[in-house]
């Protein structure tokens, strides 16, 4: 009889945690959502990155290193982001542009993230975050969504968006997310 073979199927269902993320519902059913999912090599570079983030923001940073300490305990590690694309032309000035127009004639600014970008965007995004950490909690899946990891995992390229959370996966006895340590 196999012993513990839980942690053999979490890179699959990671897999199943993105799909919620796909087919969660989109702005006029436009899908610019894209997902990632890191392997054990793509997670070190992950947390050695927010590390490297850390020390060169300084004080108020100091949070991403801990948040790395949580990638490296992870089991898996996804990335769900939005990619800069057309706004959906509501003309809604959520953006903070009065037009969909005006936005697009913005340059983009890069930081941990690019914009400007469609608000319905933004919102897509996180309904896909939502429907992604519901189902990891569906399949019993303890997870984190951290703008920390996602920031760095862009910052390597490892994936292509504009906004990118990360979720570490863990299963586990105990929530490594859950009463974390500040460093």
């Amino acid at each position: 009889m196999e012993q513990n073979p839980e942690k053999k199927v979490v890179a699959e269902m990671a897999r199943i945690v993105l799909a919620a993320a796909r087919t969660a519902p989109k702005g006029k059913g436009i899908d610019d959502i894209v997902t990632a999912l890191a392997d054990r090599k793509d997670m070190e570079d992950i947390a050695t990155e927010m590390e490297k983030i850390a020390d060169e923001k300084g004080d108020g940073f100091q949070f991403l290193k801990r948040d790395a300490a949580n990638v490296r305990q992870a089991d898996a590690f996804i990335a769900i982001g939005i990619k800069h694309a057309e706004p959906l032309k509501l003309n809604c000035a959520a953006c903070g542009f009065a037009t969909c127009a005006d936005m697009k004639e913005q340059k983009r600014i890069e930081g941990d993230y690019a914009g400007p970008n469609c608000a319905f965007k933004n919102i897509d995004l996180g309904i896909a975050i939502g429907s992604a950490v519901a189902k990891a909690k569906d399949l019993c899946i303890d997870n984190r969504i951290m703008y920390s990891a996602g920031s760095a995992a862009r910052s390597l390229g490892l994936i292509e968006a504009d906004v990118v959370l990360g979720i570490p996966l863990s299963v586990s006895g105990k929530n490594p997310f859950f009463d974390r340590k500040w460093p």
